[in-house]
Formats: structure tokens, sequence, C-alpha cells
């Protein structure tokens, strides 16, 4: 007992004014109270306990808290430095898939730089004599044919100028297509663009393989306006499926091996009648927000391609070309290029009939 209580308890027992009844009341009470103390003091005793032991529990969980913070900053220190090693490591990329068509189109754009050069070279060579032929003529005092012969030597100073002007445009638009993108839209003759690196592909292919042989067609609509685009973007985009549609028809047809079982019948073999033709076509097209925008589908009669890799063709790295031939960007680059430029991407195909890859440019 509580020795309060028990002072207490001793007094009214000893107490002579009380009755034994009183006694018997006020001990009872004097019992209860300490009961109730006692059970007051466990219930305070054991709160106290779980208080200690719940700082202690809470300063460990701060402690444990602290560290994965700590973790956490950490791990986000290496992920922002891998993000930023794998964002260079896809510029780095980007740009070597640039070089490499770059590359390819060396060849075409000798070829087509060739062209306006050899035109340059007989008009200024001619010149040359109607310069001699001119002289003469004054010297015998033959006006007018002097005059005449002036004229032509202006004429083919026009041309020389104009052909000039030709040779500086390709070599224009090679340092566009390698240069990094200025990512300016500008107002571009996408028929213009879309013949440009329709020629440079096929001369590049002829080039690096004389034995290629394949029909190029355009079909142009001459209604339609100039596009806002990076031409320079486009333009890689356009070589890309270019050459992969020159590819196509220039590469033996795929054997189930390659492409697995494909649909029914697989692969139709080519006839000795087939000639592999490669179609840039250009259309306006209304998109549903207005205005006037573009179509450009580059078509080509090869094998097509099998039902069952068409949705992977986009993915990064993924190619059907042997080891050493292609690296898979081409197509994923240029599906994020039109994606950038607000416009659409599809391919629609048919296994032993063709393949025809379409473009939907927005003018904006």
């Amino acid at each position: 007992m509580d020795q309060n209580l028990k002072t207490i308890f001793d007094f009214i027992q000893q107490n002579e004014n009380l009755t034994a009844d009183e006694k018997d009341t006020f001990s009872k009470a004097v019992k209860d109270v300490d009961k109730e103390l006692a059970i007051t003091t466990f219930k305070l005793d054991r709160t106290e306990k779980v208080k200690r032991t719940t700082a202690i529990l809470l300063e460990e969980t701060i402690e444990e808290l602290e560290q994965k913070r700590k973790a956490i900053e950490e791990t986000n220190v290496a992920l922002t430095k891998s993000m930023e090693e794998l964002k260079a490591a896809q510029a780095q990329l980007i740009q070597s898939e640039k070089m490499a068509s770059l590359g390819e189109l060396t060849a075409g754009i000798a070829h087509e730089i060739q062209n306006p050069l050899n035109f340059v070279n007989n008009f200024s060579e001619l010149n040359s004599e109607l310069m001699d032929e001119m002289r003469e003529e004054l010297a015998i005092g033959n006006n007018q044919l002097a005059n005449e012969i002036a004229d032509d030597i202006k004429q083919n100073l026009e041309k020389i100028n104009h052909h000039g002007k030709r040779a500086a445009d390709i070599v224009k638009g090679m340092l566009q297509h390698s240069r990094t993108s200025s990512g300016v839209k500008e107002p571009t003759d996408i028929n213009a663009l879309a013949d440009e690196y329709l020629r440079l592909a096929y001369h590049g292919l002829r080039a690096k393989d004389k034995s290629f042989n394949a029909d190029f067609q355009t079909e142009f609509d001459p209604t339609l306006p100039k596009i806002n685009v990076i031409p320079q973007d486009i333009g890689r985009v356009l070589l890309n499926l270019i050459n992969n549609a020159f590819y196509a028809v220039g590469a033996p047809p795929p054997s189930r091996s390659e492409f697995g079982t494909g649909s029914e019948g697989g692969i139709k073999e080519r006839g000795t009648d087939y000639k592999p033709t490669v179609i840039v076509r250009t259309s306006s097209w209304n998109p549903p927000s207005g205005g006037r925008g573009a179509l450009i589908s580059v078509i080509d009669n090869g094998p097509g391609i099998p039902a069952h890799i068409v949705d992977k063709i986009f993915q990064p790295f993924f190619t059907t070309k042997p080891t050493g031939q292609g690296t898979g960007l081409g197509l994923s680059l240029s599906y994020d290029i039109v994606k950038a430029h607000g416009g659409e991407f599809k391919v629609e195909t048919i296994e032993g009939e063709g393949s025809e890859f379409i473009i939907q440019l927005i003018n904006e």
C-alpha cells in the first residue's frame, strides 16, 4: 500500500471515536483508492516505457530515412549522369547516321556537280573562241558580226552563271544535309527537294555499284504550295526512304529464313519481266485541323514487308539488312523528324507487291 494511504489507514484503525462500521467503510475506501493508485501508477509506468520505445524507434526511423534520402540523392545524381551520357550517345548516333547518309550522297553529289561543271567548262571554252572571232571581225571593221558574236557570248555567260548557281545549290544542299539542324522552319518547295534527293540517291547507288539498275519516276503535284519545314531534316527523311526503296527493289527477295514464315504463301517470286521501280509522289492534303498540307509517298515494287515485322520497323536498331549494311536507325530517326514537324508517318505494304511510305505534313 502507498505509504501515505497506509498512514491514513492506521489512523482510521486507531481512532477510538469511530465505530467499527465506520472504520470498515473508511478502510475500504482507502484500499479502493490504493488499488486505483496502483493501477494508475502501472499505466503511467507502461506509458513511459512505450514513450521511450517509441522515441527509440522514431530515432531509428529518422536515421533510416536519412540514409534512404542520401541513397536516393546518390541515385538521382547517377541517373542524371546516365541520362546526360545517354543523350550524348544518342546525339552521337544521330550525327553518325547523318554522316553515313552524307557518305551515301557523296557519289551522287559528285555526279550532279559534274553536269553543271561540264556546261561551265564547255561554254567557257566556246566563249574564248568567240572572243577571238570577235577581235578578228572588229579588226576588219565588221561591227555587225562582232555585235552578233558579243550577243552569243552574253548568252553563254548567262548559261555559265545558271549552271554555276546550280553547282552552288548542290553544294549548299550537301552542307545543309551534313550540318546540325538549325531547327528553323522555312517555306520549302517539296517537289524540288524530293526531286533533288531522288536523283542524288540514284546516282550515289549507281556509283557504288555499277550493276545496280532501277527505274525511278516522279509524280509531283504542280499546284503543291511551299510547306514550312526544316528542309535539311525532311531531306534526310526522303533520302532514307528513297535509299530503302532502291535497296528493296535491287536486293534479292528475302527468304523465309530471314523473315520467318510470313503470311499465306510467303514472298512472291520475281518473274523475268520484273522491272525494279521507285516512285516519288507528292500531292496536296487538307488536314482535319484546316489549311493545306502535303503528302509525300515513296513507293517501290519490291518484296514488301512481312506482316509480323511491320510494327517493328520504326523501332531503333531494328533492321532486316545484313550485318554491316544498316544501323537500324534510319526509319526511327525519320519517324521522330516527321513527328517533330507535327506530321504523320505510316507505311502500307503487301507482301510480294511492294511498299508505300507516306509522310503527311501540315503547313504550320
